[in-house]
């Protein structure tokens, strides 16, 4: 039994008034692949390194299975660690590099011979064990350090944005040899990263922080469709849902710079003061003639082949001492790649009431249902 529980954890750094990670209450299971996301600052490598022990617990506990590993050093909490930098041996060859963890902890030469030899076949990196790691390429490396922890067999693997020092393509690439490994493996997953698009690829679940507190912990699709507040709402998607600061109506639609946008009754009916609206760019379409709209005004279309995105702002944005509306912010709709639309052009923009997410402005809760 390998899953992994945070109960209430918390790490304050010394000389701190504020915790780095406060009150993280989080189940992962058996064999799943949990990643944690979210902007930098947020205290997901934090949790990473106290589940791996390179951080001290200030409070509360964290298990690996039944087993209480809040106070064990690294050596002895059963995981490995795969690093942003990869860390390898410079004077060691491929095959010394993954096999020193072993040697290290008296495992015999014929036995590590055979874990290499099974972890290189799983990472295509046979041709590649007499090298030394200046003779390979940065994927290749990272591919070395992950062999380095599949030889351990650990019952957790703890991954610290190991892709980041990929250019995009090979990023790409890495990232779905390393989800099927996992899922060929069956080993729990704890893996970290700022990139959003990465977290909803590959992971099982994904767990989104924010200054040190979980904000929602779902699987991708879910944090897509039902965002629990306007942080997870314009943190998960790309391109991101757009918000768009409004006012009820109280009669199944909100207000946004004098122009109506249909909601949910039921969430209208829960907020009194401010609210907003958050329109994913898929959920736009242009409306037809005769039918009312948001106007905007087109500023540039990326043309994708089979997709194209409209990057639009409000045509005719109201002034609003108060700030609510009157905001120059970007609109983007995906549309038709063939629509021709030109730069400057106003186009209306509508959209259907439950495609609409709703939240409190002043919480940033979610009032859809």
């Amino acid at each position: 039994m390998s899953s992994v529980t945070y109960r209430n954890a918390e790490r304050t750094y010394p000389g701190s008034d504020t915790p780095a990670v406060s009150d993280l209450n989080l189940e992962i299971g058996d064999g799943e692949f949990m990643v944690l996301v979210g902007p930098s600052g947020c205290g997901k490598s934090t949790s990473l390194r106290m589940l791996a022990g390179l951080e001290e617990v200030t409070a509360g506990q964290i298990l690996i299975g039944d087993r209480d590993v809040t106070d064990l050093p690294p050596k002895d909490r059963d995981i490995a660690m795969v690093f942003q930098n990869y860390a390898l041996y410079p004077h060691m060859t491929v095959a010394e590099n993954m096999a020193f963890a072993l040697k290290m902890a008296g495992v015999g030469k014929e036995d590590r011979g055979a874990r290499v030899a099974e972890a290189a076949g799983l990472l295509d990196l046979e041709a590649y064990l007499d090298r030394k790691p200046k003779a390979l390429s940065g994927g290749q490396r990272q591919r070395v350090a992950m062999g380095r922890a599949i030889v351990r067999q650990p019952q957790v693997f703890c991954m610290d944005e190991p892709l980041s020092n990929l250019d995009a393509k090979l990023r790409v690439s890495t990232r779905t040899q390393i989800a099927a490994l996992q899922q060929r493996l069956g080993i729990t997953t704890v893996y970290v990263t700022h990139d959003q698009v990465e977290a909803m690829t590959m992971g099982d679940r994904v767990a989104v922080l924010k200054d040190g507190l979980l904000q929602q912990v779902d699987t991708p699709l879910a944090l897509y469709d039902r965002p629990a507040n306007l942080f997870v709402a314009g943190f998960i998607g790309s391109p991101a849902m757009n918000l768009l600061a409004a006012k009820s109506a109280g009669d199944g639609s909100a207000v946004v710079d004098g122009f109506s946008i249909p909601i949910d009754r039921t969430a209208a009916a829960k907020s009194s003061g401010a609210i907003t609206l958050g329109v994913r760019p898929e959920s736009w379409r242009i409306a037809a003639e005769g039918e009312e709209g948001y106007p905007v005004k087109v500023a540039v279309v990326e043309e994708l082949g089979a997709d194209a995105f409209l990057y639009a702002t409000p045509a005719e944005p109201a002034p609003d001492a108060a700030g609510e509306g009157g905001l120059l912010q970007q609109i983007v709709a995906r549309i038709d790649a063939r629509l021709p639309l030109a730069k400057g052009e106003v186009v209306r923009l509508t959209t259907s009431p439950e495609k609409v997410h709703v939240f409190d402005t002043a919480t940033g809760a979610r009032l859809t249902a």
